[in-house]
């Protein structure tokens, strides 16, 4: 049994990031759940951290895991994904281990029948904790082959058999959602998903199996279940006999923007640390002397580079985050698309970002728990996990394969959802309500992120051509949107170029050729640019500092880098600009495009921060008939 969290200890904030950031930011004190020192010795223990968690039950945290209609707060992804990515910033097995809870619910949410939904949101919202055993030891993320089987009891429900293994939150857990083979023959309509109850069970129904040892975060339960007949009654089943499938893949269009959203603040965790280390000691790794601060590592010309370079890839990736998660509600049929792109890209780039900065930190990255600098080698492995979950890079770039047909046609027919781009490219406006049954398992009209390109370079031409001087005045003046037009016009031609060649694919469903996962790779970073632009289309072209645009810059900057175009040496400099951002950022906050200027509450710098009466609209092309 769970305690209830007390009212007055749930948030009341307007704005429950900036109340859950203060309240963590008070919990990392000496001797508080979220001290650092204690973190990182239940990590070198293989402890769970349970007081973290428990701080984050008393904050209010489990309300936002459930949806406002079944008795919870969440009516906007984007606030789940922030308040994730605020306690990734801290400590990424906190984050895994409480988060899982929502990870577990959501097949409950995409099945939306009410009475179950809204008694499995009382048991989240009184702090009860919720698994999700989907693989199983031999046969991993091919859930088609799972042997767990569930089969009608004689008397009513269901028996339940077989071991689950390798499950975060298994063993602690008071209530699973477990995929199990109902019919024989296996197939799409041959598994069903339960909501299982442990007190339910009877004794010796079940049995934990041992925690397994991993890399990354060390103290999370990652271990396994095995059920042995357990009895469950009728209304253990979530959804209908033979949708256990469609249900999981819908509910991972949704739990892969929380993976996204770890991996981002642990991206912002990662690149404070080293950025802190390098303003603070020399090249060789002294620290500082007082009055050396012109002869900081950071001010090294390559280190300043590599410091731009990782800001602006942690950059695109949080555009990324930020339009799939938006996307959530506004291209929700959509989703099979876009949230294989943010499960393969934004942990991947994230991991990207982080092995630059351990590069540049060398054995300084490397160290133990017990030495000042020793969370950079924890963040490092703890991150290392994020590209596994829910379907790794692989996997999720082979669903993106399977569509490239869909894809390229509606991106050569113009197929844009106009409105809905609009809104999941405008992350201050309140959303539009979730409605599961929109949620598809494919996309029958491709992806109107990337299929949008060409209307927004469009409207970037036009605003340039509204300048005073016509945008062809010789050298460029200051803030002309030349630099950013000519950038963006390379990134839609790499983007035409990309989808001739994805049109072009062809290979049967267990033999995909290795060029098609290049070209899925390269797409990635094609829709990670085209949100960035989207992004700066629809909100205030301000900057930090005397750079304005240098984010989007950086950004187009980056991408058109990753994917072989050609860049100048003059361009580049624009990841030094960003560099000089990260210089003058105060100690302890975050570049971010979303968060608000560092305050007592919300400690992070946006590089253009988003104002929503500052909004512009964006030109977009109709959808075409088909």
């Amino acid at each position: 049994m769970t305690a209830a969290v007390p009212p007055a200890q749930r948030p009341t904030d307007p704005d429950p990031v900036a109340q859950l950031t203060r309240q963590l930011r008070e919990l990392t004190a000496p001797g508080r759940p979220f001290d650092a020192a204690a973190l990182a010795a239940l990590d070198e223990a293989d402890a769970f951290p349970a007081d973290a968690c428990r701080a984050l039950d008393e904050a209010g945290l489990p309300r936002y895991y459930v949806p406002a209609e079944h008795g919870g707060a969440l009516d906007d992804f984007g606030v789940v994904m922030r308040l994730l990515r605020a306690v990734s910033r801290i400590d990424l097995t906190v984050a895994a281990a409480h988060g899982k809870t929502y990870l577990g619910a959501v097949p409950t949410w995409i099945a939306d029948v009410a009475e179950p939904a809204r008694r499995l949101g009382r048991r989240i919202t009184a702090a009860e904790v919720v698994s999700c055993a989907l693989t199983e030891r031999h046969h991993g993320s091919d859930l088609l082959a799972g042997e767990v089987a569930a089969r009608p009891a004689p008397d009513g429900g269901w028996l339940l058999d077989g071991e689950k293994w390798l499950i975060n939150n298994v063993t602690r857990a008071g209530l699973v959602t477990v995929l199990a083979r109902t019919d024989d023959a296996g197939g799409p309509r041959g598994f069903s998903l339960f909501l299982v109850d442990k007190a339910r069970l009877a004794p010796g129904a079940h049995t934990a199996l041992p925690k397994v040892p991993t890399y990354g975060i060390r103290g999370a339960d990652i271990s396994g279940i095995a059920f042995h007949r357990a009895l469950l009654p009728a209304d253990a089943l979530i959804g209908a006999p033979g949708q256990g499938v469609e249900i999981i893949v819908k509910a991972l269009h949704i739990t892969r923007t929380c993976c996204a959203a770890m991996s981002l603040g642990a991206g912002d965790h990662a690149l404070r640390l080293a950025f802190d280390f390098a303003a603070a000691h020399r090249a060789g790794g002294a620290p500082l002397a007082p009055g050396e601060r012109d002869t900081a590592l950071a001010r090294q010309p390559h280190v300043r580079r590599e410091l731009g370079e990782a800001a602006a890839g942690l950059l695109l990736a949080e555009a990324t985050g930020l339009v799939v998660v938006r996307s959530l509600h506004a291209l929700t049929g959509e989703m099979s698309v876009i949230s294989a792109v943010a499960k393969a890209y934004v942990p991947a780039q994230t991991d990207a970002v982080i092995a630059r900065l351990l590069y540049l930190l060398g054995p300084h990255g490397l160290l133990g728990a017990g030495d000042p600098h020793g969370q950079f080698a924890k963040a490092e492995r703890d991150h290392r996990i994020i590209g596994i979950f829910d379907g790794s890079s692989l996997v999720n770039r082979n669903a993106l394969i399977e569509q490239f047909p869909r894809i390229a046609r509606g991106y050569r027919k113009g197929r844009v959802d106009a409105d809905g781009l609009a809104e999941a490219a405008a992350p201050h406006t309140p959303p539009r309500p979730f409605r599961p049954a929109s949620l598809s398992l494919l996309s029958t009209g491709g992806c109107s992120v990337v299929a949008g390109l060409p209307g927004a370079v469009a409207d970037l031409r036009e605003r340039a051509a509204r300048e005073p001087d016509g945008g062809t005045t010789a050298p460029v003046p200051p803030h002309s949107l030349l630099p950013v037009l000519s950038l963006a016009e390379r990134l839609l031609d790499a983007t035409d170029r990309l989808h001739e060649a994805m049109a072009v694919v062809r290979f049967t469903p267990r033999a995909v050729p290795t060029e098609a996962f290049d070209l899925a790779e390269r797409y990635e970073l094609c829709f990670a640019a085209s949100g960035a632009l989207h992004l700066w289309l629809r909100g205030t072209r301000a900057g930090v500092g005397a750079v304005p645009d240098a984010w989007l810059r950086g950004c187009l900057v980056k991408a058109l880098t990753d994917l072989g175009e050609p860049v100048e040496d003059a361009e580049a400099e624009v990841l030094d600009d960003l560099a000089d951002e990260l210089l003058a950022c105060p100690p302890g906050t975050f570049l971010s495009l979303l968060d608000q200027p560092g305050t007592p509450d919300t400690p992070s710098t946006p590089v253009a921060p988003v104002a929503p009466d500052h909004r512009e609209p964006v030109g977009s092309r109709k959808a075409e008939a088909s």
